[in-house]
C-alpha cells in the first residue's frame, strides 16, 4: 500500500532540502532552540495559527527538549512555540500534528472529540478474524475496557525501511493491520494487539481525522494553512 497524494503541498526535509511551493515559508533547517513547555493558547485569527504535520522517525521523542541528549522534535523542526497535539511513543513512527492553537490541540487529543486515529501495525503471527473481532468489540486492559476499534488486515504498505530494522523470528509470519481508534491511552495499540496474543513489531500512525501522512518521509514536515 502506497501513500495517497492527499497533501500536495511541499515537504520540509531535515537535510536542508528547500520547498518548491511558494505557500510554504522558506526557513533554514538549523536546530531550533528548545522551546518552553507552556501550553499553546487559543488563537482568534487564521493568520496567527500555525499547524505543522511531521513524520516522526523511530527513536525520536515527541517533545522539543531532553536532558539526556536523546533525539527530539527540535532536531527536525526549527519553529518556536508549537506543541504536539497528541504524542507518539519513542519506538513508534508516523504522523504528528503540532500547533500553537490550544483549541485545535484539545480537539485532536480529548477523547470526547472522537477524532479518529489510524495506525498501520505490523504484528507477529497471523491473527484470525475471530481475534480481530475481539478488538472490534473492545478488550479489557489493565486500565479498563477499550472502545470498539476498526480493524482490518492490509497488504504490507510500501513504506520506508525502519532504522534499526525490525527483528523477526524466521519461523513466525508477520501480518499488517490497519487499526483505527478514538482513544489515546499510553501504548494502547501495542497493548491491544498483545492482549489478543499478537505482539506489535512496528507501529506507524498514518492519519489523524482527515489528515494523512501523504508523501512525508521520516523527518520531513510541512506547514498547512487549513485543518
Amino acid at each position: 500500500m502506497s501513500f495517497p497524494s492527499r497533501n500536495p503541498s511541499s515537504l520540509r526535509r531535515s537535510t536542508h532540502q528547500r520547498s518548491k511551493n511558494a505557500k510554504l515559508s522558506q526557513r533554514s533547517s538549523h536546530r531550533a532552540k528548545p522551546s518552553s513547555q507552556k501550553k499553546s493558547r487559543s488563537l482568534s485569527t487564521p493568520e496567527e495559527r500555525k499547524v505543522i504535520l511531521f513524520n516522526k522517525p523511530y527513536d525520536t521523542l515527541s517533545q522539543f527538549t531532553d536532558s539526556d541528549g536523546r533525539q527530539t522534535l527540535a532536531d527536525f523542526i526549527p519553529i518556536k512555540d508549537i506543541y504536539a497535539a497528541g504524542r507518539l511513543d519513542r519506538d513508534s513512527e508516523g504522523l504528528m500534528v503540532l500547533t500553537n492553537d490550544g483549541q485545535l490541540q484539545a480537539k485532536l487529543t480529548q477523547p470526547q472529540s472522537k477524532s479518529p486515529k489510524t495506525y498501520w501495525v505490523q504484528v507477529e503471527g497471523a491473527p484470525k478474524e475471530s481475534d480481530l473481532e475481539r478488538l472490534r468489540r473492545g478488550v479489557t486492559l489493565k486500565d479498563g475496557p477499550t472502545l470498539p476499534a476498526i480493524v482490518e488486515i492490509i497488504p504490507e504498505p510500501q513504506i520506508w525501511p525502519r532504522t534499526p530494522p525490525v527483528r523477526f523470528r524466521a519461523a513466525i509470519p508477520t501480518t499488517w493491520l490497519s487499526i483505527t481508534i478514538i482513544e489515546g491511552r499510553n501504548r494502547q495499540v501495542r497493548r491491544m494487539t498483545a492482549h489478543i496474543g499478537y505482539p506489535t513489531l512496528r507501529l506507524i500512525r498514518y492519519s489523524i481525522g482527515e489528515i494523512t501522512l501523504g508523501t512525508l518521509q521520516p523527518g520531513e514536515w510541512q506547514e498547512i494553512s487549513t485543518f
